[in-house]
């Protein structure tokens, strides 16, 4: 964990194909986050507490990026050998949604890197959506105005999975793209796309890592130390069943987020779409990515995680809103995990193995770190938080969400 003087942590990004040069720690950095890149590619990130000022030479670099990142960094090599040349004519139609409230300055930024990937909108084959929701002035609308071929898209019922349900009946492209308003894509993420889908034309769901797109303070880097938002560069194909998980697939954790992740089109209107009483603010703030992504999986659709599509996201700076997004994981995923167990019955003995599993890992938190892979202690008022989360979802908070949506539906009716 940081010390209290510890307020910001160097990102760098690491080339593997350029020779490697001494690093020295900023002055005003306790530590360094590395993102480790192949042929420009990203394929490994790490973080290190190091004392301000400290030079690393390229032979003590060499040995921490292998210690860390060495298995990755092989197994990419591994996949562009056997891959070959990407075909990106074949690359289906790709519409990119944005699903936003009041934040015009970050928007504004993540629209900007989607342009600098070089996505084709002009083309037809990629189209980018701003999805407007419940906004209280035209700062927004003002924004999507300077960037050309960007569809704005107002949505007056607020609420995240209304959104995402109005980017669904919008969309026109065989893919579905959700980006959070606060991430920037990397220089690799459509590239990144393209090749998953070409490995795996018949996936429901592509998803990617998350990293950080800034580590300036104490929160930022606290909640990277207990995990972020998953950073697996690991490429997986998800299917219905995994042999070593028998909870599988309840954790939907495991998968993704959903500040970064793909659909097919079809496979979303099949399911019927986002469920409108998760991620919908207050009283249920979340659990509308888990849900998704455990439905996607129940129905047969292969999930791909593919390490090349990342993002890099805005933390909360905050240490009081990082304790309110624990508490709201805490309350999301045990609100999906109710509205699961009553409709899907015959995987009820997973979802209950799974509920305590997960209880006893968050007390591992604090009380026996030694028995989890990373053996470090979280901050107990974080762990507080997601569990008393945890307790006001079992508690009735999914049907006080449903009862929710059905007044705002009627309301803008």
């Amino acid at each position: 964990m940081p010390t209290k003087s510890c307020q910001r942590y160097e990102i760098l990004q690491i080339d593997l194909s350029r020779p490697l040069e001494p690093l020295t720690v900023p002055p005003n950095a306790c530590g360094v986050a590395f993102v480790i890149r192949a042929d420009d590619r990203p394929v490994a990130y790490f973080m290190e507490a190091l004392p301000a000022g400290t030079t690393i030479e390229p032979e003590a670099l060499a040995s921490k990026i292998l210690e860390h990142a060495g298995k990755q960094i092989l197994a990419d090599r591994i996949f562009k050998e056997l891959r070959g040349p990407l075909d990106a004519s074949r690359f289906p139609r790709l519409d990119i949604a944005i699903c936003t409230h009041n934040r015009p300055e970050t928007l504004a930024r993540c629209l900007s890197s989607l342009r600098d990937v070089g996505a084709r909108w002009e083309s037809g084959r990629t189209r980018v959506l701003v999805i407007d929701n419940a906004p209280s002035d035209n700062r927004t609308e003002e924004v999507v105005r300077n960037f050309a071929g960007v569809v704005y898209v107002r949505e007056p019922k607020p609420g995240l999975d209304f959104a995402r349900n109005r980017a669904l009946a919008e969309c026109t492209g065989d893919l579905l793209a959700f980006l959070d308003d606060d991430v920037v894509v990397d220089r690799c993420w459509l590239t990144g796309l393209q090749e998953a889908w070409a490995a795996n034309p018949d996936a429901g769901a592509f998803t990617g890592p998350i990293l950080p797109f800034e580590l300036e303070t104490k929160a930022q880097i606290v909640f990277e130390q207990m995990g972020g938002f998953g950073k697996s560069f690991e490429r997986v194909r998800f299917g219905a069943r995994l042999p070593e998980s028998p909870t599988y697939p309840c954790g939907a954790g495991i998968f993704g987020a959903g500040a970064n992740m793909v659909f097919s089109r079809a496979a979303l209107e099949r399911l019927g779409g986002f469920d409108e009483a998760l991620d919908t603010g207050a009283p249920l703030p979340g659990g509308g990515d888990l849900d998704i992504f455990y439905r996607i999986v129940l129905a047969g659709y292969p999930l791909v995680r593919e390490s090349n599509l990342v993002v890099y996201h805005q933390h909360r700076r905050e240490y009081k809103q990082l304790r309110h997004q624990m508490w709201t994981w805490g309350l999301g995923t045990m609100a999906y995990l109710v509205k699961c167990w009553r409709q899907n019955p015959a995987e009820r003995a997973s979802i209950r193995c799974w509920t305590v599993w997960w209880l006893c890992y968050q007390l591992s938190k604090i009380s026996i770190p030694h028995l989890r892979k990373s053996g470090g202690r979280w901050p107990i008022d974080m762990v507080i938080a997601e569990l008393a989360g945890a307790v006001v979802g079992i508690c009735g908070q999914y049907d006080r969400s449903v009862a929710r949506i059905a007044r705002l539906r009627r309301r803008f009716a």
